[in-house]
C-alpha cells in the first residue's frame, strides 16, 4: 500500500475516533454539572476547566471556562482544531482522497455526517444543552465503524483504519484519566472519598462505560477503582490497554515483517508492562506513574508509526497539546 494511502486511512480514523470521544467526553459533563452536588466531594463533578484541560486547551481556560462557551468551543466552532466539527471536517477529507480504498457506504456514512452537523448543533448552548447533538456525533460515529467492519476486506487499508481509530481511543481515555485521577498530596474526607472519586465517575460516564464497569466490578466507583477499570480491562473495548493491543493486532495484520517493526515491538512491551502493572500499581501516584509511562509511549510509538509506514513523513500536527 502507498504510504500516502496508509497515512490517510490512519488519520481518517483518529479523527473520527477523536470527534466521538469528544462529543462522549462533553455528554459526560454536561450531564455531571447537572446532577453535581459541589459540596460533596464524592458528588459526580467535573469543571469545565478540567475539559478544557483534558482537550488540551488550558490557554484558553480562564478565559472561556463557562458551560456554554466550553460546549461550543469543543463542539462548533470550525476555528478550533479541537471541535467535533473540525474533527469530523478532516475526516471528510480524507476518506475523500481514499474513495477508492473504502467502501461506498463508508463515504456516504462520513459525508452524511459531516452534511448533518449543521442542524444537529442548532441550540447545542441553549437551555436543552448538547443532547441532540452528541447524540448525532454518537450515532454517525458508530455508523461509521459499523459500516466499515462489514463492509472493508480484512487487509492492510482495514488495518491502518482501526489502528488510527484504536490509537485515538487510547490516547483520549488516557488524557481524561490523567486530569481525573487524584494527585498524591490531596487527601480524602472523614467517610473515605477521594476529592476525584466524582470526577472519576463522570469521565466513566464519558466514555459509556458505567454499565460495563457496574458488570466488571463489585467495588464502589472510586477514582483509583475507575482508573484501574479504564487503565487495565481488557474485556472493556474502549480500555486503554484493550485499544494497545487493538493497534498492535492491526498492525501485525499491516507489516509484512512485524518482527523487526519498530512501533510493534514497542507496543508488545508495552503491553507486557501493562500486564505486569494491572496487578501491582497502587492507587493515586502509582497509577499516574502508568499513565505518565503510557503517554511517553505512545508518543514514541506515534513517530515510530510515521517513520515505518508513511515514508518518513513527520506524524500529523499533535492537535492535543498533553
Amino acid at each position: 500500500m502507498l504510504a500516502r494511502i496508509a497515512h490517510e486511512l490512519f488519520w481518517l480514523g483518529r479523527n473520527v475516533s477523536r470527534a466521538e470521544h469528544t462529543a462522549r467526553l462533553i455528554d459526560g459533563v454536561f450531564q455531571a454539572d447537572v446532577q453535581a452536588y459541589h459540596e460533596d466531594p464524592s458528588g459526580v463533578t467535573l469543571s469545565w476547566d478540567a475539559v478544557l484541560a483534558i482537550m488540551g486547551s488550558t490557554a484558553v481556560a480562564h478565559a472561556r471556562s463557562s458551560r456554554d462557551e466550553t460546549v461550543a468551543l469543543l463542539s462548533t466552532d470550525d476555528t478550533n482544531v479541537n471541535s467535533v466539527v473540525a474533527s469530523v471536517a478532516r475526516a471528510r477529507e480524507g476518506a475523500r482522497t481514499v474513495r477508492d480504498v473504502i467502501s461506498a457506504e463508508m463515504w456516504e456514512a462520513i459525508n452524511g455526517f459531516q452534511l448533518g452537523l449543521g442542524e444537529a448543533a442548532i441550540g447545542v448552548t441553549g437551555y436543552a444543552g448538547p443532547y441532540s447533538f452528541v447524540s448525532y456525533v454518537k450515532t454517525r460515529s458508530a455508523l461509521f465503524w459499523g459500516v466499515a467492519a462489514r463492509t472493508m476486506l480484512r487487509d492492510e487499508a482495514y488495518a491502518f483504519l482501526d489502528a488510527g481509530g484504536r490509537f485515538e481511543g487510547a490516547d483520549m481515555v488516557l488524557r481524561m484519566l490523567r486530569v481525573a485521577l487524584p494527585a498524591p498530596e490531596e487527601s480524602t474526607d472523614h467517610q473515605g472519598f477521594s476529592l476525584r472519586d466524582g470526577q472519576a465517575l463522570a469521565l466513566l460516564q464519558a466514555v459509556g462505560g458505567l454499565q460495563a464497569y457496574r458488570r466488571a466490578s463489585a467495588s464502589a466507583p472510586s477514582a483509583a477503582a475507575v482508573a484501574s477499570f479504564l487503565l487495565f480491562t481488557q474485556s472493556y473495548p474502549d480500555s486503554v490497554t484493550a485499544s494497545i493491543a487493538a493497534v498492535r493486532d492491526a498492525l501485525l495484520l499491516a507489516d509484512a515483517s512485524p518482527r523487526s517493526s519498530d512501533p510493534v515491538l514497542r507496543l508488545s512491551r508495552l503491553l507486557a508492562d501493562l500486564g505486569f502493572r494491572a496487578g501491582t500499581a497502587a492507587v493515586g501516584s502509582g497509577l499516574l506513574d502508568v499513565c505518565e509511562t503510557i503517554g511517553s509511549e505512545l508518543a514514541l510509538v506515534d513517530g515510530d508509526i510515521s517513520d515505518r509506514y508513511f515514508g518518513g513523513v513527520a506524524p500529523a500536527e499533535r492537535l492535543m497539546t498533553a
